[in-house]
């Protein structure tokens, strides 16, 4: 293969003709074999560098630092990248030494040797548009890279509420379903009071609901910048309106409403909004969870578990056990939680341990929240589509735990009073008898009394029992 030899402070090294990275690229590649996932593999941040760059020799063109010529093909080269084009030369690990200098030059390298062959050059040809002294004019990695992550993070969570919207909306659908369904609720796993399959699902689309908006108001935290910080916010070796005029060529390239921090030397070393966002991002992954855990609860049996749902059959449970059908999804779905709860320690420890004007460790903190929100996105569309959107009721199943159940004594004690709910919940227990049963042998209250009290639509809702219901007890 034909080759071209380049130079950094190292030294000389051979590089293939047909990479459109050079040296620094190279060197790092061959340094980095730590997760053997690139940044190739997260395109919204390959994309959002690149629309960094573009902003950036924008901003530069128009403070007459950039010929119209170099700009021309920086833009151009950026453009291909925003359009999905060369992201396999994006190829250094994710997890990378440097606080992230290797993918700025990654970027800077490849943006250059694409920018040479439009201006009619050979790849490696630095004097005609050079990575650092062009692509990389008046910026360090320091803000270059942070502001990338936070372009890439505005849009991955952007896509995260809309995912949550989807298994929002599948189990809101659900339980206008389930409307007429009547269930016993569960406190501590023991029989607690009935309500209906209705306000069950219909809790769980309201507490997704509310991390929706946690996801959004996280999301306003990364629209805050550091460009024109450079090395460590000072600003050195930028125009002195360069921090603006890329703030708003930032904004126009994007079409996000990003904005200069106030201090750039606090901004380029605070790490608290990722902090944040991981905090969410747990915070949505423990609620969720939850609600798979009450799934898996609620399907069990399907003959000596609750089975009061089904959830739709995907694939064979077990090799050894003919017929046995699992809750693969909720599982699969409790383990990404689980992958995302973890991954929120090392996004804490990673922004705890900068030191001074810099926190070197954004690489991972990148790996790890990228990861969080592609796979609870996956997650969460495949929770809704191949398991909630599917979920029957076994209504008589439901029904029959009702009426059968120690339990709905709690909806006689207003009318027969607490000690004489006692003794029938006492007698249930050790007869096996129904409460219903007991009540009548009581004489506690008339059968049409008794049917009027456990209508489902009786017992799942507040009721004003007034004094004529007292009037009746005390007559008894």
């Amino acid at each position: 293969m034909p080759t071209r030899i380049e130079h950094d402070l190292i030294g000389d090294k051979e590089i293939s003709d047909e990479c459109y990275y050079g040296v620094q690229t190279a060197r790092a590649a061959e340094n980095f074999h730590i997760t053997g996932v690139t940044l190739g593999s997260f395109p919204t941040f390959i994309e959002s560098i690149a629309k960094v760059k573009k902003a950036a020799a924008l901003a530069n063109y128009e403070l007459h630092l950039l010929s119209e010529a170099k700009k021309n093909a920086i833009v151009e080269a950026c453009e291909h990248i925003i359009s999905g084009k060369f992201h396999d030369q994006f190829v250094v690990d994710m997890i990378q030494g440097g606080a992230g200098t290797s993918t700025n030059m990654n970027a800077n390298e490849v943006i250059a040797n694409i920018g040479l062959e439009s201006m009619g050059h050979p790849k490696g040809a630095y004097q005609f548009l050079h990575p650092n002294n062009d692509v990389n004019l008046s910026q360090s990695t320091n803000d270059a890279y942070p502001t990338a992550l936070r372009v890439a993070l505005y849009e991955k969570l952007g896509e995260l509420g809309d995912s949550m919207r989807i298994i929002k909306d599948s189990f809101a659908k659900k339980a206008s379903e389930f409307k007429d369904v009547i269930k016993m609720g569960r406190t501590q796993l023991q029989d607690a009071v009935p309500m209906s399959l209705e306000q069950e699902f219909r809790t769980y689309a309201v507490m997704i609901g509310e991390d929706i908006q946690r996801v959004s108001e996280a999301r306003q935290l990364v629209r805050e910048i550091n460009m024109g910080a450079t090395a460590i916010g000072t600003g050195i070796n930028a125009h002195p309106d360069y921090a603006k005029t890329v703030e708003a060529k930032l904004q126009e390239v994007t079409g996000r409403p990003f904005v200069t921090a106030g201090d750039l030397v606090e901004a380029t070393q605070d790490t608290g909004a990722y902090v944040q966002i991981s905090g969410v991002l747990k915070r949505v992954a423990t609620k969720m969870s939850k609600i798979c855990n009450d799934l898996r609860l609620l399907s069990s049996g399907p003959r000596t578990g609750f089975g009061e749902i089904n959830l739709p059959a995907m694939q064979p449970g077990s090799s050894i056990m003919p017929g046995k059908v699992n809750p693969v999804i909720p599982e699969v779905v409790n383990q990404v939680c689980f992958q995302v709860i973890g991954s929120d320690i090392t996004v804490t420890m990673a922004c705890e341990g900068g030191q001074l004007q810099l926190n070197v460790f954004e690489p991972v903190i990148a790996f790890n929240l990228f990861n969080s929100i592609n796979m609870m996105r996956n997650a969460f569309e495949t929770l809704a589509y191949t398991c909630v959107d599917g979920i029957t009721a076994n209504s008589e199943r439901c029904k029959a735990l009702v009426l059968n159940s120690i339990g709905l004594v709690t909806a006689l004690n207003p009318f027969i009073g607490y000690e004489n709910s006692t003794k029938v919940a006492k007698e249930a227990l050790e007869t096996h008898r129904s409460v219903y049963d007991i009540v009548l042998e009581r004489g506690l209250l008339a059968k049409e009394e008794l049917e009027d009290i456990i209508k489902p639509e009786n017992m799942i809702k507040p009721r004003n029992f007034g004094l004529s219901e007292k009037d009746k007890f005390e007559k008894r």
